[in-house]
């Protein structure tokens, strides 16, 4: 076999569930807009409550990203590694506040997230809601109720729509829970908004990738996007084994833009509230000689001019309903990256699908 045919077929089950996105996004959300485990997870809302965002690795990034957009909506809300309910329980859930655990996992299997359920209901008595791709596993047993997302479900070992599908989930039981229903329609029309994007824009990046090789990889991103430019790193950490870093932008002047070069691609995530600073660093970034990618809803001449490559997304939809459509392009960034350098990023090297311990 060839190394172009071999290059086809891998990565072609990751390649596929990324662009099939927003087909998944749609179906996912009109499924769970009807059934019966959303309103039982609205009723578990109460005033003045906390929501507890738990999950691992990219769950834990989603989670970041769900607690952003709970918040927004008026929900105090913060995502907490299920590790640290597990060894430091004082102080990831301090005696005496009212929390709402949220328990996320694709699989439904991963240990520590059983664990922690596990340990939030019997020990601390505490009502938990899962989200999962799965059904009939572990975690639906230790939870009180189950948000099940099965159109998301992937046959890859990194997660990719199931991370964005779970996020959009979130958010519209967020939006649901506030009842906040022009940003549940922003979520609705996402799907079709993202769709027309996935026709040339992949191409593009795949160029770019193929004619451009970094040592370092770098996203930043502020606000609704910090926990979307963390599971970015992630993403090209897993599809191409290669160093990625994330930080919030403007912390990047402080120590970290030491690493900007010639062999540093350093891509931004920006948000409108955010733009003009961090444009700003966009060239700063520049003149010190690193590559930049620019990832924004709306590209003006000046961060067109400052970045080696730019994604415009052009959405109509809120800022905060935005940002599982940034995700995109961080997870094909991977791919393409594995490809480049032979790799099968349907396979990473030391990944299983679900970390599962003894």
């Amino acid at each position: 076999m060839n190394p172009a045919q071999t290059s086809i077929e891998h990565g072609s089950h990751t390649l596929n569930e990324i662009l099939s996105q927003p087909q998944c996004w749609s179906a996912c959300l009109s499924k769970l807009a009807s059934s019966a485990e959303l309103g039982a997870a609205v009723q578990m809302a109460r005033p003045g409550a906390e929501w507890i965002f738990v999950g691992c690795g990219t769950s834990y990034y989603l989670a970041i990203a769900a607690a952003s957009a709970f918040n927004h909506l008026g929900l105090p809300a913060r995502a907490v590694p299920a590790s640290q309910i597990l060894l430091y329980p004082a102080l990831a859930l301090p005696s005496g506040r009212d929390c709402i655990p949220v328990m996320i996992s694709r699989s439904a299997r991963t240990s520590e997230v059983v664990r922690a359920a596990r340990l939030l209901e019997q020990e601390r008595d505490l009502r938990t809601i899962a989200i999962t791709c799965a059904n009939g596993q572990p975690l639906e047993s230790e939870c009180s109720v189950t948000l099940k997302l099965f159109d998301a479900d992937e046959q890859s070992t990194v997660m990719t729509r199931s991370f964005t599908s779970m996020l959009l989930g979130l958010q519209y039981l967020a939006a649901t829970v506030v009842n906040d229903e022009p940003y549940r329609r922003a979520l609705l029309s996402l799907p079709a908004e993202v769709a027309p994007l996935l026709e040339d824009l992949p191409q593009r990046l795949r160029l770019f990738v193929q004619a451009r090789s970094f040592v370092d990889c770098v996203f930043l991103a502020q606000g609704p996007l910090f926990g979307i430019a963390s599971e970015c790193m992630l993403k090209v950490t897993e599809s191409s084994c290669t160093y990625a870093q994330v930080f919030h932008s403007l912390e990047f002047r402080h120590g970290p833009k030491s690493i900007a070069g010639p062999e540093t691609l350093i891509t931004f995530l920006i948000s409108e509230s955010s733009y003009d600073v961090e444009v700003k660093l966009v060239e700063e970034m520049k003149k010190l000689g690193a590559a930049t990618m620019v990832i924004a809803n709306r590209v003006d001449d000046r961060a067109q001019s400052a970045a080696d490559f730019a994604i415009e997304l052009g959405l109509h939809v809120p800022e905060y309903a935005r940002p599982a459509a940034y995700t995109i392009w961080g997870q094909l960034y991977g791919v393409y990256n594995g490809l480049k350098k032979g790799l099968n990023p349907d396979a990473p090297k030391n990944l299983t699908r679900v970390v599962e311990l003894d």
